[in-house]
């Protein structure tokens, strides 16, 4: 695979994001390209780690059981490779924590969490976030909606 994805790559990209389950004729018809060049050039990005995986979006906050996101704030004690390496080994125990990204700026870290209530949010945060090695300091905001999708609501 070429170091550099092209704009034909780039759009195929586009429409996996938009539906990454429609069928390889409908995103080569959309991309202006035959169906056999079209899976060729996934096959390589996915070979090549620009797609690294696919996923399932789930339905609305109703059908999730009223789920409630929460984007977390974690401020560490040192930026050491240690201190990191540490702190991602123990994101990655918990499946609550749907994303961890390492920022630049003001705070460390910034979480995704989904918890079942706020009260499960409260005991996760108390016995488990508080806790993990080097955090001194968390900031949490509830999500209200989902502004980007509405019909998904929020607790």
């Amino acid at each position: 695979m070429p170091d550099s994805l092209d704009a034909t790559d780039r759009a195929i990209l586009r429409q996996l994001r938009l539906n990454a389950r429609q069928s390889n004729a409908e995103i080569a018809k959309a991309v202006g390209l035959s169906a056999s060049a079209c899976h060729r050039r996934i096959r390589l990005m996915e070979q090549g780690g620009a797609i690294r995986g696919y996923t399932v979006l789930t339905g609305p906050a109703e059908e999730e059981g009223g789920m409630v996101d929460v984007l977390v704030q974690v401020t560490l004690e040192r930026q050491t490779e240690d201190y990191l390496a540490r702190f991602e080994h123990a994101v990655r125990q918990y499946p609550e924590i749907r994303a961890c990204f390492l920022m630049t700026g003001g705070v460390d870290y910034w979480l995704r969490v989904q918890t079942d209530s706020v009260a499960a949010y409260e005991a996760l945060h108390g016995e488990i976030l508080s806790r993990m090695p080097g955090v001194t300091r968390i900031n949490s905001s509830i999500a209200m909606r989902d502004a980007l999708h509405p019909r998904r609501r929020r607790g």
